[in-house]
């Protein structure tokens, strides 16, 4: 469980800082994120969550919490790791994307305005689809491990004057909230991502026939995925953005 949470938003962020570069760096976004590169901010990013989730061996933080009937982390062992491990796994990588997506947003409206005086092109509707749905998946998992992590900075100050007084009802509605957060993102991806919803008729069709899966999945092999390109670069990162727009 550790592992798919701290790795959820490890990745997130992996992917914010990658769209970041893509549409306001794309200068620099080929020779950043060649295939040699890439591989290795794969590798680093769920190294970096193994690492993140050792700690835990030797504070002894996962205990079992008869509130939720479930082994899980313990707010109230220690305070300063309560502390380092909401702001490492939470809010540090939440300020990163916020960053990141505040200036795409910003990018984006801006050559929108321009691009509406100079020459009226339209923004192509398949590039700003796929960046809603990946801040609304950081949206959404913002709300929903927001109260959890809320809980543990406010019980980490003082755990045993706070921990009591925290409703045993608000830390169960906070647990489940987080991890229904995993069942959210197969929704907006299908809801947002037509590739998304393509495959998903297909997998379903494939259910009742499916020898129509095995075919579909050798020609996959054979054809293969060609990344896309980043953006043409003219002469500075409004342009970069008019070109990706």
């Amino acid at each position: 469980m550790g592992l798919s949470v701290i790795g959820s938003i490890f990745n997130i962020t992996a992917i914010a800082i990658n769209r970041y570069c893509y549409i306001c760096h794309s200068l620099r976004y080929d020779r950043l994120f060649n295939l040699k590169n890439t591989y290795g901010y794969l590798c680093l990013t769920w190294v970096l969550t193994l690492m993140a989730i050792v700690p835990n061996f030797f504070v002894g933080s996962l205990q079992y919490d008869h509130r939720i009937y479930s082994c899980t982390f313990a707010q109230t062992v220690s305070m300063s790791y309560t502390i380092a491990v909401i702001v490492i796994h939470f809010l540090l990588p939440l300020s990163i994307v916020t960053f990141c997506y505040l200036r795409i947003w910003i990018l984006v409206i801006q050559v929108k305005h321009r691009v509406r005086h100079d020459c009226k092109q339209k923004v192509r509707a398949a590039d700003i689809r796929n960046f809603l749905t990946m801040f609304v998946v950081f949206v959404l998992f913002a709300v929903c491990w927001g109260p959890l992590n809320f809980i543990g900075l406010a019980i980490s100050i003082n755990p045993s004057k706070i921990a009591p007084q925290i409703p045993e009802w608000l830390f169960v509605v906070s647990y489940f909230m987080a991890y229904f957060n995993s069942c959210l993102n197969a929704v907006i991806y299908g809801l947002l991502n037509q590739n998304f919803r393509k495959e998903y008729k297909r997998i379903l069709v494939s259910l009742w026939t499916p020898r129509l899966l095995f075919v579909d999945i050798s020609k996959g092999g054979t054809e293969g995925i060609k990344s896309k390109p980043s953006p043409v670069v003219t002469n500075n990162n409004n342009n970069q953005a008019e070109i990706y727009l």
